[in-house]
């Protein structure tokens, strides 16, 4: 498909995501977010219809996160750490490098 990309989708910005294979490991790694592992559709929706906020500390990192029924447990949100990167292609033109970090699930009430 993509070099070392699983998959890639856009956000409501158009704004291109990719995740990788090493990543969705991590993610849904027994010692991580095993959860997940049922949940990959959730996790592209949540980058391409969730909303987004950028972290405070750190410009170049973006939550998204979206709201769904019948998560794992009480669960009822899905969260996505994005980190908005540049990088140079083959004839050198810097271009987007937007990557998923982690995504977990969690309960709001």
């Amino acid at each position: 498909m993509f070099s070392g990309k699983k998959w890639m989708v856009s956000d409501s910005y158009g704004n291109s995501i990719y995740l990788t294979q090493e990543r969705w490991e991590h993610i849904v790694e027994k010692s991580n977010h095993p959860e997940m592992l049922e949940y990959e559709q959730q996790l592209k929706e949540t980058i391409s219809k969730g909303q987004r906020k950028q972290d405070s500390l750190n410009p170049q990192k973006f939550l998204y996160y979206k709201n769904f029924k019948n998560l794992f447990e009480d669960n009822n949100q899905i969260v996505v750490f994005v980190l908005f990167r540049y990088k140079k292609d083959s004839k050198g033109y810097i271009i987007s490098n937007n990557y998923i970090l982690t995504a977990y699930q969690k309960e709001i009430r």
